[in-house]
C-alpha cells in the first residue's frame, strides 16, 4: 500500500510542475501584453478633387489624422506643393486646396503628413506619404492629330472601299466612362463618303 502512495505521489509531482510553469508563463505573457506600446497609426481615406471647381478657394480635398492623443500636437504636410497648393489646418488636419486643379497638367499629387509636438517640434508619429488624385470633368474636346490628312480612292472602287483614316485625340480621362471617347462624323459629301467611330 504505501509502495501504490508512493508511485501515485511520484505521478502527481510532474503535473503540479507543469501547472506551475503555465500559470508563472501565462502571467509573464499578461505582464508582457499590458507593459507593450500602444500602435500609433495615420488614419485617412484616399484624397481626391475635382479638377476646374468653380467655387470660391479654398477648396476641401480631405483629412489626415492620426491616433496620437496629445493637446500640443500639430499637424504639418511635406512635399513639392506643400504650403503653396495645399496647405493643412495644423489642429484639424484638414487638407485644403488654394488653387483650382487641372488634371490635364497634374492628375495626382504625392505629400507627407507629419505630427509633431508643438513645444519641441519633435515628431509624434513617424511620417507618412499620402496621394491627392485629381477627378477629371470631361471640359476638353477632341483635337485632329495633324490639320489635314490625305486620301485617294481609284474611280470605279466598289462601294465601302478604305479611303483614309483619320485620328482624333482627347485630353480627357481614358477611365471615366464618356470622357474620352471620339466618335467621328462626315459634315460635306456625305453623299459620297462615311465614316465609322475608328476613324
Amino acid at each position: 500500500m504505501s509502495h501504490l502512495i508512493l508511485l501515485f505521489s511520484l505521478f502527481l509531482a510532474p503535473a503540479f510542475a507543469d501547472g506551475g510553469s503555465q500559470k508563472s508563463t501565462q502571467s509573464l505573457c499578461s505582464n508582457d501584453v499590458s507593459h507593450k506600446r500602444q500602435k500609433r497609426d495615420w488614419i485617412w481615406n484616399q484624397m481626391h478633387i475635382k479638377e476646374e471647381i468653380d467655387t470660391p478657394l479654398p477648396h476641401h480635398v480631405g483629412k489626415i489624422t492620426s491616433s496620437v492623443r496629445n493637446n500640443n500636437a500639430k499637424y504639418i504636410i511635406e512635399g513639392e506643393y506643400a504650403n503653396t497648393i495645399f496647405k493643412v489646418e495644423e489642429t484639424s488636419g484638414d487638407v485644403y486646396a488654394f488653387e483650382r486643379l487641372d488634371r490635364e497638367k497634374k492628375a495626382e499629387y504625392e505629400l507627407t503628413a507629419l505630427i509633431i509636438d508643438r513645444t519641441n517640434n519633435r515628431s509624434l508619429e513617424r511620417p507618412s506619404k499620402f496621394i491627392i488624385k485629381v477627378y477629371d470633368i470631361n471640359d476638353n474636346a477632341p483635337v485632329f492629330v495633324q490639320k489635314v490628312f490625305n486620301g485617294s480612292v481609284p474611280e470605279m472602287s466598289p462601294v465601302g472601299t478604305s479611303v483614309t483614316k483619320v485620328t482624333a485625340v482627347d485630353a480627357d480621362d481614358p477611365t471615366v466612362s464618356g470622357h474620352a471617347t471620339v466618335t467621328y462624323e462626315v459634315t460635306t459629301g456625305g453623299e459620297y463618303f462615311t465614316i465609322d467611330d475608328s476613324g
